[in-house]
C-alpha cells in the first residue's frame, strides 16, 4: 500500500527504516500489498460515557440509535475511524473537532488508555520509578480491545476498564458503553494489530512534531498525573521516543490520510468529516420519519398492542386531559386516574400460577398468584416519572430505574442523557413507562438499552398514556415480542412530531413548564 498523502501540501509520510520490519510483523495489510489501496480523503475530548458535551454545547451521547430490522437486530455495522499518533500529538484533539464538526448525535469515542494490560506487582514497582515500558505492543491488552471494538460496531453495550495513571492499575469499577453510528478509537497503537486493522473502516494519523509532544507530555503527565519532570525526561527518552520510532511512526504508511500538524490543520478535518458524511449517507443510517411513517400507514395494528377498553368513563377523562382549556389541577387529576387504569391493566399480562390458600374460616381456596421474580418499573424521564406513584400504588416493593431519552430538535432522532437501573433486573419483568409515544424513537432506544442489560424481549411491557399508530408500528417492527400498552392510539404525526389530535407536551402541561417552539410528543425538550 503506498504512502497516504499529506494535507495542505505537507510532505507525505516517510517509510520506516528496514531495521523496524520486524516490529510490524503483527501489522496488515504488509507494504507492498497488491491489494488496491482504499480510497483516501484528507481531512469526544475524553470524555466519560453516557454523556459527552463540546464547546458548541452540543450534545453527543453513548446510546444505540434505533435503526432495526424486522428481527429486532442492529441492520448496518457502525462506522469506525481509527486515530492513531505519538503519544500527545493531539489525537484527542482531533478527535473532538471532528465529532463537532460530524454534528450528528450518534457518536462514541474510545481510547486505547483505557486498554492498559494489569500490572504484576513487579511491574508496578518499574512503573512507579518509570522503569516499565507503557509505549510498547505488549502493555496493551489487545485481544479486550478486539473484542469490544468488535461488540460495538455491532451496536451492542460494551464494558471498558477505567485505568488509574497515578497507581498504574485498573480500578474496581468498569463504565458501561453503548454503541453509535459512529465510532473513534483513538490511541498510539492504533494501528498496532492485524485483527484490529480489520476492524477500521477509516484509518488517520495525526503527525505533529517531535518537539511540541515532548511539551505537551511533560504538561500532562506532571499536571494530570503526579509525575516528576526527571522522571518524565527519563522515560520519554528510554521508552517513549524509541517506541515511536520503531512503533508508531512506521504504522503511518498504513493510514488512509496523515494530519499533519493536528488540530491545526482544519482542512484536512473538514474533509474527514465530509468523507463520514457520505458513508453514513451510504450505509442510509438515517432516521428517515416521512419513510416510516409511508411504509406504516396502510398496517393493521399489531397483535403485541392492547388499548384499555374504551368505557364512557376513560373516554370522558381523555375528553379531559386533551381539552386545552382543562386547569392543570384537572389535567395532574385525571392523569393520574388514566395511569392508575393503564397500570392495573397491564398487571393483568403478567405471568401467573395457581395456588391454594386458606381462609380465616379454615377454608382452601384457589386462587392466583405471580410467577416471576420481580417487578421493575423503568420510567422514560421525565414524563415516564409521573406514572411511577401509580405503579407503587399498586405492586408492593416494586424497585424503578430510570432513563434519560430527549429528541435532538435538529434531526428528530433520540439522545440518551442519562441511565440508572437497578442490579440484577435481567431477571424482572420491566415495567417501561413513558406518558405519550408519538415516532417510538425514545421507546425503541430505551428497550435497546434494557435489552442490552440482558433483559428478555419477552419481560418487557411498554406503557403510555398516549401513542401514535407510527410509534405503535415501530417498536413492533424493531421488537416484536415487547407488549405494549396503552389507553388511546391517534392516527397521525405531524411535521414535528406531534401527535394528531394528540393531548399537546405532557410534560409541560403536568409540570407548569413552557414548551419550545419546536418540541416532540416523544419525550420533552431539553430545559438546561
Amino acid at each position: 500500500m503506498a504512502a497516504a498523502p499529506a494535507a495542505e501540501g505537507a510532505p507525505a509520510a516517510p517509510a520506516g527504516s528496514n531495521s523496524s520490519a520486524e516490529s510490524l510483523d503483527r501489522l496488515y495489510p504488509a507494504v507492498g500489498s497488491s491489494k488496491p489501496p482504499r480510497k483516501r480523503t484528507t481531512s469526544q475530548c475524553k470524555s466519560e460515557p453516557p454523556l459527552l458535551r463540546t464547546s458548541k454545547r452540543t450534545i453527543y451521547t453513548a446510546g444505540r440509535p434505533p435503526w432495526y430490522n424486522e428481527h429486532g437486530t442492529q441492520s448496518k455495522e457502525a462506522f469506525v475511524i481509527g486515530l492513531g499518533g505519538g503519544s500527545a500529538s493531539g489525537k484527542t484533539t482531533v478527535a473532538t473537532m471532528i465529532i463537532e464538526a460530524l454534528d450528528v448525535p450518534w457518536v462514541v469515542l474510545l481510547s486505547m488508555d483505557s486498554f492498559y494490560k494489569v500490572l504484576t506487582k513487579q511491574q508496578q514497582e518499574q512503573a512507579a520509578s518509570n522503569d516499565f515500558n507503557f509505549d510498547h505492543p505488549d502493555a496493551f491488552d489487545f485481544d479486550l480491545i478486539i473484542a469490544t471494538l468488535k461488540k460495538l460496531k455491532q451496536g451492542k453495550s460494551v464494558k471498558i476498564p477505567i485505568y488509574d495513571f497515578t497507581t498504574h492499575s485498573r480500578k474496581k469499577e468498569w463504565k458501561t458503553l453503548y454503541g453509535a453510528n459512529v465510532i473513534i478509537f483513538e490511541g498510539i497503537m492504533a494501528f498496532a494489530d492485524k485483527e484490529l486493522l480489520k476492524l477500521l473502516d477509516l484509518k488517520i494519523f495525526v503527525d505533529t512534531d517531535s518537539d511540541i509532544r515532548l511539551v505537551r507530555r511533560l504538561r500532562r503527565d506532571i499536571s494530570e498525573r503526579g509525575r516528576d519532570i526527571e522522571g518524565v525526561i527519563k522515560q520519554y527518552n528510554k521508552f517513549v521516543k524509541p517506541a515511536f520510532d520503531q512503533y508508531i511512526q512506521p504504522t503511518m504508511r498504513l493510514a488512509d490520510i496523515v494530519v499533519p500538524r493536528g488540530s491545526g490543520n482544519t482542512v484536512a478535518i473538514d474533509l474527514i468529516v465530509q468523507h463520514v458524511h457520505s458513508q453514513l449517507e451510504e450505509r442510509k443510517l438515517r432516521w428517515d420519519m416521512a419513510a416510516l411513517a409511508s411504509a406504516h400507514q396502510c398496517h393493521p395494528l399489531p397483535q403485541t398492542l392492547s388499548v384499555l377498553k374504551s368505557t364512557p368513563q376513560v373516554r370522558g377523562m381523555h375528553t379531559i386531559i386533551r381539552n386545552k382549556e382543562t386547569s392543570r389541577d384537572e389535567f395532574i387529576f385525571y392523569s393520574k386516574r388514566l395511569m392508575r387504569l393503564l397500570i392495573e391493566h397491564a398487571l393483568s399480562f403478567l405471568p401467573f400460577q395457581s395456588c391454594t390458600v386458606q381462609t380465616p374460616q379454615g377454608q382452601d381456596y384457589e386462587g392466583r398468584t405471580y410467577s416471576g421474580k420481580q417487578i421493575t418499573g423503568v420510567s422514560i424521564l421525565r414524563a415516564g416519572e409521573t406514572m411511577e406513584p401509580a405503579l407503587r400504588a399498586v405492586c408492593k416493593d416494586v424497585r424503578i430505574g430510570t432513563i434519560l431519552i430527549q429528541t435532538n430538535c435538529n434531526t428528530g432522532e433520540p439522545e440518551l442523557h442519562y441511565l440508572r437501573l437497578p442490579k440484577d433486573i435481567s431477571e424482572d419483568h420491566v415495567i417501561l413507562m413513558d406518558c405519550t409515544v408519538s415516532t417510538g424513537a425514545a421507546a425503541m432506544m430505551a428497550v435497546r438499552v434494557l435489552l442490552d442489560h440482558d433483559v428478555p424481549e419477552d419481560k418487557i411491557f411498554l406503557l403510555s398514556l398516549l401513542m401514535a399508530e407510527m410509534g405503535v408500528h415501530s417498536v413492533a417492527y424493531a421488537f416484536p415480542r415487547v407488549k405494549i400498552i396503552t389507553t388511546a392510539v391517534d392516527k397521525k404525526v405531524n411535521d414535528l412530531f406531534r401527535i394528531i389530535p394528540g393531548i399537546g407536551n405532557f410534560g409541560d402541561r403536568y409540570f407548569g413548564t413552557d414548551a419550545p417552539p419546536d418540541w416532540s410528543d416523544d419525550e420533552d425538550a431539553l430545559s438546561t
